[in-house]
């Protein structure tokens, strides 16, 4: 582990282009080639701030990836709780850089060795063949895609909740970090990665994707926690989503919608 401190045909004419995972080895049933799979190497790249309570499931369940030869990276935006101790044995590299999702996560892609960067939230629970999906969508020819996603409570409206931004996203073709994110290496450099904003770094990263190429929407689903929906209530936080993008919209600066945010 190293240490580092710094800082496609019908189909294709829908907006997203998809891909069950029954179909994941790409119009046959053949495995897929193990040589291919090789050449497309992950890196996942995970932004941390005091994430001790979550990191560690999420890391534990990456370690047959590394196993297998793909790379995980934590950016640390410097917490003062024992995420960095509890990380720091699960993990090839484990970065520090100033705290900022869109910056951490630069951070990691400009020391990532893999060909395919893949980002997720620390709070992600990520099912069974997840890597599959990810691994398979880009041999098939997809350059960047996302997964649907489920919120972790069990209240009614958070599935409500989840169907929307699942069905929302899959109409704009926009993803959401929480969607567990993953993009061509080469491509993520060439559209300058993530913007550096305090906000909706997704929003945009997602636009400057969508100019190279439609996302692969993956109807496999990430389950990410539902802590702030449920801490500051659902409907509550519903709104002020809606109020962000909107404000955001009409050009909002991102410092100012963090602010609101926060």
């Amino acid at each position: 582990m190293k240490q580092i401190v710094g800082g496609d045909s019908y189909i294709n004419l829908l907006l997203c282009r998809r891909i069950d995972l029954e179909t994941v080895s790409f119009c046959s049933n053949a495995p897929a080639n193990p040589k291919s799979v090789m050449q497309n190497r992950l890196t996942i790249i995970i932004p941390s701030l005091n994430e001790s309570e979550v990191i560690g499931s999420l890391l534990e369940s990456l370690q047959s990836l590394r196993q297998a030869g793909h790379e995980v990276i934590v950016v640390d935006g410097g917490s003062d709780d024992a995420t960095v101790q509890i990380a720091q044995p699960l993990v090839d590299q484990l970065l520090n850089s100033p705290p900022g999702r869109a910056g951490q996560m630069n951070v990691g892609a400009a020391a990532a060795s893999g060909d395919v960067l893949w980002f997720l939230h620390a709070d992600t629970q990520l099912p069974i063949d997840a890597s599959k999906a990810v691994i398979s969508g880009i041999v098939s020819g997809s350059i960047w895609g996302r997964f649907d996603v489920r919120l972790s409570g069990q209240q009614y409206l958070l599935k409500v909740v989840a169907f929307m931004m699942n069905l929302r996203s899959r109409w704009s073709g926009i993803a959401t970090g929480d969607q567990g994110v993953f993009v061509n290496r080469t491509v993520f450099n060439d559209v300058d990665g993530f913007p550096d904003i305090s906000l909706m770094e997704d929003i945009v990263l997602s636009k400057r994707l969508k100019r190279v190429g439609k996302p692969l929407c993956l109807h496999l689903k990430i389950v990410t926690s539902s802590r702030r929906w449920e801490a500051h209530g659902i409907l509550r936080t519903i709104l002020l989503m809606w109020k962000l993008r909107l404000a955001f919209a009409l050009g909002v600066s991102p410092k100012r919608l963090s602010q609101w945010y926060s």
